[in-house]
């Protein structure tokens, strides 16, 4: 089984999504997709109200998930970390052990934008379309590492 990690700052708009949508696009039975914040704010939480609408306007169910902060351990959990910008990156690496954990990190957006980490706009202020546009991206990005994963 392949284990796949997605990381915002809070848990509670992109990677809850990112982690959906990438469940909703490979079997369970081989791939273990969840998602975890780089800060503390919203730890058990559900995810925004806003990520929940856009997924459901996409028929995809959020509501079980619960945030959680990313830790140490992640790197012995999971064989890739796809976090969703730059600032989130430099978070997790800073907490890598070895070079063997730091490969583990990617940048979500290079699956469609190769070698250039762009960043997944953060949403929470930037109102409802923005978790639109968000989905968009993340939903290509996704279709991106199911492919690899379903073929690999």
């Amino acid at each position: 089984m392949v284990r796949v990690l997605m990381v915002c700052l809070g848990n509670i708009c992109r990677s809850p999504l990112a982690e959906g949508i990438l469940k909703s696009k490979t079997n369970p039975e081989n791939v273990f997709v969840d998602s975890a914040g780089t800060g503390s704010y919203h730890i058990g939480e559900q995810p925004d109200r806003r990520s929940i609408a856009v997924a459901k306007t996409h028929h995809l169910d959020i509501t079980g998930q619960r945030c959680r902060q990313f830790t140490v351990e992640d790197f012995d959990n999971f064989d890739w970390i796809y976090v969703m910008d730059n600032a989130n990156k430099r978070d997790v690496l800073a907490l890598a052990r070895d070079e063997n954990d730091r490969a583990k990190v990617k940048m979500i957006l290079n699956e469609i934008f190769p070698g250039e980490n762009v960043d997944v706009p953060d949403p929470y202020y930037g109102g409802e379309f923005g978790f639109e546009n968000v989905y968009t991206l993340l939903d290509k990005a996704c279709t991106q590492i199911a492919k690899k994963l379903n073929n690999g």
